[in-house]
């Protein structure tokens, strides 16, 4: 007598379309455009998680251009200034610092300017 996968077979479509809930059309109720579909997603999360980390740093280098230009500066030499001066912060904190207290951007923007040379 032939053999099926029988309840294997039921439990593994129910976890793949359990993955896919919320998917439109035939995406979430084919079996076969499902899989594809899931297989897709996965790739653009693996890539979109790299991605995500390189436009989160492009957006903080903006903010602090933005903030240094107003004070009177370009961004590589405040960076310059920075290794000058030893200040290790990292440019997520840079950009909270100039958005959220600007007072204490003003002091860090101070100490790297004394450290440029004029």
């Amino acid at each position: 007598m032939r053999t099926t996968k029988g309840a294997a077979r039921t439990r593994a479509k129910k976890r793949l379309f359990k993955k896919v809930k919320g998917f439109v059309g035939g995406r979430r109720r084919l079996l076969r455009t499902a899989k594809e579909t899931l297989i897709r997603a996965g790739v653009f999360a693996f890539r979109d998680r790299r991605n995500r980390k390189r436009e989160f740093r492009s957006l903080w280098i903006i903010r602090i251009n933005a903030a240094v230009r107003q004070r009177g500066m370009r961004y590589s030499q405040f960076v310059a200034g920075l290794k000058a001066a030893n200040i290790e912060l990292d440019r997520k904190t840079l950009a909270e610092l100039a958005v959220r207290d600007p007072q204490a951007f003003d002091r860090v923007f101070d100490l790297v300017k004394a450290a440029l040379p004029q």
